[in-house]
């Protein structure tokens, strides 16, 4: 049996208990360096500490899936959280799960991202691998880096049902 899942437009309202939505806006920024440059101020939560964490920054290069999309696993990471940019202003696909023990394909929320918004996963919050639309598409990510392994996955390949994304 396959389940449609229909994807939402990214906004902060919907998109709050999985983590922050970056985006620009008039309210969190400031003119600096003599006028010259607006400055976007405090855009996300970044959570590395735990567990001697520090901060990482990465550049990731993404390739489409093969449509349809076909969810077939999650990963979250209990130590950190975790943030994309997108660099170069293509749109991509978010989906999320709630930072909960077990999760099943029915608890997954879809989020269509412009080219302009990231996103940062809170700690613990499960989401899939990017999801992007065009080949090439680059992210700037912050993350946590540490000796210490923290990814955990979840898969959902035993199930007879495929849960398929619509946007």
């Amino acid at each position: 049996m396959k389940i449609i899942i229909n994807a939402k437009p990214l906004s902060k309202k919907l998109f709050a208990p999985y983590g922050d939505v970056i985006e620009t806006n008039e309210t969190n920024s400031f003119i600096i360096n003599r006028g010259t440059t607006k400055r976007f101020h405090d855009l996300a939560e970044i959570d590395f500490a735990q567990n001697d964490g520090k901060p990482i920054i990465n550049l990731f290069r993404s390739q489409p899936r093969k449509l349809p999309i076909v969810i077939t696993m999650m990963e979250r990471h209990l130590l950190g959280s975790q943030l994309f940019f997108p660099i170069g202003g293509l749109p991509y696909l978010v989906v999320v799960a709630e930072a909960k023990n077990l999760i099943t394909p029915e608890d997954l929320n879809v989020f269509t991202a412009t080219g302009i918004q990231g996103v940062n996963y809170h700690r613990g919050v499960w989401h899939h691998p990017l999801l992007v639309l065009q080949p090439n598409t680059d992210f700037l990510v912050i993350d946590r880096g540490s000796a210490q392994n923290d990814l955990e996955e979840v898969s959902f390949l035993s199930n007879k049902n495929h849960w398929v994304i619509n946007f």
